[in-house]
């Protein structure tokens, strides 16, 4: 029997390592812009085609590459940063392991271009596929300059993975974020097919953020500061009315390289306990700054995790950190030019002298136990004065079933319906039969439950999620058909997006018109809304609306794996339904019942809850103690 074991070529060998580490586009940005930043560059620039299918180019000033490394470059485990096995536990540079240069030629045609300062010529390598095509003296500027082009050309399943241009687009938008948030005192620009997406002047963190997520997120931002013999915290954190139902907006950085933690974002959201809203995630850009040799970020293809010395410590700090900051926020503002723009109206413009106390008025001949000649308390206050009453009440005063009754009758009647309907004696008997036999009478609850009586006894409807599983097949039904209605505003509003946003919508346009959205790009990440579904009514905000639908579908994609149009739909039923709190007329009650059970699926909400629920007549038999 001959042997079956053998050893794999280089290009193979490469093409494994490169499906760990460039998955998508996005991935070989993060590789050549972190590789970038480690050559020393404060100019970087993005330029890609297809959203990198076709181009990736990054242009550097960094410290450029001599001939030999910048052949040597493309070799695996080539790097310039290890020497010997102990420097993997005291690195602060992005890549490190000599992988990604490696991985990115063995899949693409790849031009390197680069040159050093003390050099009089440039150097230029072609390679496709891990071979060598070309290498000559060129005269460029100093610094690097990488195209990659027509990536995964050679592997075409794994380039028939990639999603659409705009899917792909939105991950190379959130990659290029998280660089550029870690390295705020670096200029860099993101073009995309011809379109300056971003153009970021060096600055502080927080102009960093305002200027990729937009100018009011200047009002929604608390800073953090902590140093410890551990761990040094520093960033922001934002305001917990500001907090989105969907993830996102959360980034950590551990000696400025971006990590998911999992572990981390707990002491987060234990932080904001008290004051946060069920199922939202706040605002956060933090920074750790720890000693390398306490952690260990080996244990990721991508780097995205780490393993820490004392993580149960470094829990317990970054919670108390962000909760005092946030408990500090609310009681002392802080004075500099940056101030935010809602602490102004904590501080008085007035002087000292102008603070007047405040002042007490009394009545001065007031006796509670004054009596007249014939041994009665006199009153000191007039009988119908309402703040008499209110003092009356509070104290005890004993009162006659007069004044019992006239206080008791200006009190604010409930405005729930009643839950049995009543009929004078004198009514029309005929009206009463008629009105049993053609009318249905319907009854809420805390205006949130629909009750009606069914022949085994009664039946209570959720109504928010009663109505939102019959918009959510009515939208099903538009987006098959193409034919759902519009209604044209009169007055076009626009509404402002971030760049991922944006490129969402652009991918959700077709099926947004389809449910009869009018839409159009206006600018850069700005959209016009000229029409909303007419199923929408006209006293909707229709700014509100687009941003809850952006959310809702999102947080959809991020817990449930369904396909867009579904998801489409569900974000906009959830978005459009009566809510909680409603209070609705018997028609409107009745008008409910009746699409819910013309449905396919009445029982079951769009959250796979119950939408409907029974109680026999046996059952109540049972709670009063007659079985």
């Amino acid at each position: 029997m001959s042997d079956i074991i053998q050893l794999l070529s280089d290009s193979v060998a490469n093409q494994i390592a490169a499906g760990e580490v460039v998955q998508r586009p996005a991935s070989a940005v993060k590789e050549l812009v972190e590789n970038a930043i480690d050559a020393g560059a404060d100019r970087i620039k993005l330029i890609v085609k297809d959203a990198g299918k076709t181009l990736i180019q990054v242009i550097d000033n960094g410290c450029g590459m001599s001939v030999t490394d910048a052949r040597v470059c493309f070799e695996r485990h080539a790097t310039s940063k290890i020497r010997k096995a102990e420097d993997l536990f005291a690195i602060r540079t992005m890549g490190f392991r000599g992988e990604a240069m490696a991985s990115i030629a063995a899949i693409a045609q790849v031009e390197l271009k680069t040159k050093r300062v003390e050099d009089e010529l440039g150097t230029v390598v072609e390679i496709e596929g891990s071979k060598v095509v070309n290498q000559y003296p060129e005269a460029l500027s100093n610094g690097t300059s990488i195209c990659v082009k027509n990536l995964f050309y050679n592997i075409p399943a794994r380039r028939n993975f990639l999603k659409s241009n705009s899917v792909e687009m939105r991950h190379i938008i959130e990659e290029f974020q998280r660089i550029a948030l870690a390295h705020p005192n670096i200029f860099f620009s993101l073009h995309s097919d011809t379109n300056e997406l971003f153009h970021l002047s060096p600055g502080s963190l927080k102009q960093r953020i305002v200027h990729l997520f937009g100018n009011n997120y200047n009002q929604k931002l608390v800073p953090v500061e902590e140093e410890t013999t551990i761990i040094n915290i520093n960033g922001f954190v934002g305001k917990p009315e500001f907090a989105k139902k969907t993830r996102g907006e959360q980034f950590f950085f551990v000696n400025k390289r971006f990590i998911r933690d999992p572990y981390l974002h707990h002491a987060i959201m234990n932080a904001y306990e008290e004051v946060l809203s069920t199922e939202t995630f706040p605002l956060y850009v933090l920074f750790i700054d720890i000693d390398p040799s306490k952690i260990d970020i080996n244990v990721h293809p991508t780097k995205t995790e780490i393993k820490y010395e004392d993580d149960k410590s470094i829990y317990a700090i970054l919670r108390s950190a962000v909760k005092r900051s946030l408990g500090r926020y609310n009681i002392t503002p802080s004075l500099d030019f940056d101030q935010e723009t809602s602490f102004s109206g904590l501080i008085s413009s007035k002087p000292l002298e102008e603070i007047q106390m405040p002042t007490i008025t009394f009545n001065p001949n007031f006796n509670p136990f004054e009596i007249d000649e014939e041994g009665n308390k006199i009153k000191q206050y007039k009988s119908g004065d309402s703040y008499a009453r209110g003092i009356e009440r509070k104290i005890g005063i004993p009162q006659n079933w007069d004044s019992l009754y006239e206080i008791t009758g200006q009190e604010e009647e409930d405005k729930q319906l009643p839950l049995i309907p009543t009929y004078h004696k004198d009514d029309d008997d005929d009206i009463i039969a008629n009105s049993n036999e053609s009318k249905k009478l319907f009854f809420q609850i805390h205006n949130r439950y629909i009750v009606s009586q069914i022949h085994s006894g009664l039946m209570l409807i959720d109504q928010q999620a009663a109505h939102e599983r019959i918009l959510f097949e009515q939208y099903k039904a538009h987006l098959d058909d193409n034919k759902g209605s519009s209604q044209q505003s009169l007055f076009p509003s626009t509404i402002e997006l971030s760049s991922a946003d944006f490129e969402l919508m652009n991918d959700l346009l077709p099926e947004l018109h389809s449910l009869g959205f009018q839409l159009r790009p206006f600018g850069k990440t700005t959209y016009i809304i000229e029409g909303i579904p007419a199923d929408l009514g006209s006293n909707v905000n229709e700014t509100k609306v687009v941003e809850q639908l952006l959310e809702d579908f999102k947080n959809n994609k991020a817990e449930l794996k369904i396909d867009k149009r579904e998801n489409l739909a569900r974000s906009l039923a959830k978005s459009s339904a009566i809510k909680d709190g409603t209070k609705l007329s018997n028609d409107a009650m009745s008008d409910l019942i009746d699409k819910l059970f013309a449905c396919e699926s009445p029982n079951v909400s769009i959250h796979g809850r119950p939408t409907i629920t029974t109680i026999t007549l046996q059952e109540l038999m049972a709670k009063f103690g007659k079985i």
